[in-house]
């Protein structure tokens, strides 16, 4: 009989999102800000994600046998709530409630979640709820999902779950054994997000550009080591300057912030606008180097046996996002590979704890080689949208995509490029991607102005050749997510200037032709026009908006931004003026 175990993250009021396995197999994984168009979608349910993951699978709600969540109650034996009470002694109300009322966000979130499933039908007398704690989830979601066999060392740093903030264990014969947690407020998610907030950014959105800012700035201008420490195998986060609550926040027009007055006192007004500069980018530069100094530390003190045992480790919270962090990891010599859960963040966690779940019933899980694991539309569904849309798109269905395609890239135009199944997690992938020809001088300013209309200092990323990673990139390892950044090979930053970061780097997707042939075939028909068998990358959205997900969503975002050319599936739509290719 099949084991089907539905995944349902949410517990945190952001990033919720469903995932499928059905005898170990991932059938589907979607987020809700897909559906409902509301970035991160704050304060929901997974309801549409739920409930596109049975009609994807073909399923109804009795024929789901477990529903897994990543959140679950924490003892008040275990140190964790006792921790929190301690380290926030000076907000005795939240330190109270710790103790004495400590799982009350479990239950709040329990309940939503209850009244969710019966939304979609499903009888709550019949249907097995069962929570895996968060880190647990996060862990799961990197090793039950790395593929690897040997003994492995597990890595889970983010913001906070129920009170847990990082994480260290390893896996072996698929059991995952905890080592040690540390508890909020000593998180190194958080102070890098409390830095965020101070840089001028949303905390769970702008650590990426936080890090894109900082290759600009001088990391030696300026010391954070005051910030936070890791000393005798413990992490200590200094609150009176970042993750801090209650009347230490700085505040401003009303909203509380994760950093305190005193931040502002030592290091000037909080950055407002989209400038990045002196002495902005310099702190970004020290946050980052002081992120990467103590994540390297405390792997090297709970991991480095495990890791220079067997040179495996399985990385997954919004952390492992940290692209510069995970080169800094897979340039030592103990390790040999390093897999990172593509949805590192919290949307990840619906895959982690149904897949813990599943292996706990004694169905082992797939290895996740691809995220192609949203909803797919065929070319009859892309002319219905464009019947109905309110703009009239003039459109062509036409016979030779990959081919003319490159030829409308090679001429300097961005285009919108949907095809297949959408992608899970933050990265646009080659389901929905704006692509550009990356040999085409100042191609990437003009995504960022015209269609993007995001900050000018964040670099754009290549997807490439599987033929061509190994000319192009210093360091041979897998990179199907695009979840490292890696040093470019001389001769090459010419060759693609447009995907290489100010640092020389490029945060690659290196793609196999199984995974996705038509992405493939499309650089293949690059490189034969211009020598290079990559492309520039980044996610069919415009600033502040979540990925697309449906033909009318890509629609309504061609319509409005700059964008001249649009392909979904086979149906190619171009605006006014502009040229069809059609002689190639």
């Amino acid at each position: 009989m099949a084991l089907t175990i539905l995944g349902l993250s949410g517990a945190l009021s952001h990033d919720p999102s469903a995932a499928l396995y059905i005898d170990g197999k991932l059938i589907a994984a979607v987020e809700e800000e897909r559906f409902v168009r509301d970035k991160h979608a704050k304060n929901r349910m997974p309801y549409e994600s739920a409930k596109f993951c049975l009609e994807q699978a073909g399923i109804k709600p009795s024929d789901v046998d477990v529903v897994a969540i990543p959140f679950a109650p924490i003892s008040i034996f275990e140190k964790a709530r006792w921790h929190y009470a301690k380290r926030y002694w000076y907000a005795p109300d939240r330190a109270l409630d710790a103790i004495l009322m400590g799982n009350r966000r479990y239950y709040r979130y329990k309940k939503r979640i209850q009244w969710c499933l019966q939304q979609l039908g499903f009888d709550l007398k019949k249907v097995k709820l069962q929570p895996v704690e968060h880190h647990l989830a996060h862990a799961s979601s990197a090793y039950h999902c790395s593929g690897f066999t040997e003994k492995t060392a597990i890595m889970g740093i983010d913001g906070k779950g129920e009170y847990a903030t990082t994480f260290f264990g390893w896996g072996e014969n698929g059991r995952i054994h905890k080592i040690k947690e540390f508890y909020d407020p000593d998180s190194l998610g958080g102070l890098y997000g409390a830095i965020t907030e101070y840089l001028g950014f949303e905390m769970l959105d702008g650590e990426f550009k936080v890090m894109g800012m900082a290759p600009y700035g001088d990391a030696a201008k300026y010391d954070f080591s005051r910030l936070a420490k890791f000393e005798n195998g413990e992490l200590i986060i200094n609150t009176d300057y970042a993750n801090v609550i209650g009347f230490r926040r700085y505040k401003e027009n009303g909203k509380g912030y994760y950093f305190s007055p005193k931040l502002i006192e030592w290091l000037g007004p909080k950055r407002e606008g989209d400038i990045a500069d002196d002495p902005y980018i310099h702190y970004a530069a020290s946050m980052q180097a002081l992120f990467e100094k103590l994540a390297l530390e405390m792997m090297d003190y709970y991991l480095g046996d495990i890791i220079r045992e067997t040179g495996k480790i399985a990385f997954a919270g919004g952390c492992a996002l940290n692209v510069k962090l995970n080169q800094k990891i897979i340039a030592r010599e103990e390790v040999k590979e390093l897999f990172v859960q593509p949805a590192s963040g919290d949307a990840g966690t619906a895959v982690g704890a149904a897949a813990y779940v599943s292996v706990l019933r004694g169905v082992p899980v797939e290895k996740m080689e691809h995220v192609y694991l949203g909803p797919s539309y065929s070319n009859e569904d892309v002319i219905a949208a464009c019947a109905r849309h309110p703009n009239k798109p003039v459109f062509k269905q036409i016979t030779n995509t990959p081919e003319r395609i490159a030829r409308i890239m090679v001429d300097g135009n961005p285009v919108a490029w949907f095809q297949g199944r959408m992608e899970f997690g933050p990265r646009a992938l080659g389901g929905r991607s704006i692509i550009g020809c990356p040999s085409v001088p100042g191609v990437a300013d003009r995504i960022n102005e015209q269609i993007k209309f995001r900050e000018r200092w964040r670099p754009f990323c290549p997807s490439m050749l599987d033929t061509v990673a190994s000319q192009m990139l210093k360091v041979d390892h897998p990179s199907p997510f695009m979840t490292f950044t890696f040093e470019v090979n001389e001769g090459w930053k010419e060759r693609v200037g447009e995907v290489v970061h100010e640092d020389g780097t490029s945060r690659a997707q290196v793609l196999e032709r199984r995974h996705n042939p038509r992405w493939y075939d499309l650089m293949l028909e690059l490189e034969k026009l211009t020598g290079n068998g990559v492309s520039l990358n980044t996610s069919l959205n415009r600033r502040g908006e979540p990925m697309i997900c449906s033909p009318t969503d890509a629609l309504n975002m061609f319509y409005g931004s700059d964008l001249q050319y649009l392909i979904m599936e086979d149906i190619l739509v171009v605006k006014e003026g502009k040229g069809w290719y059609e002689h190639i």
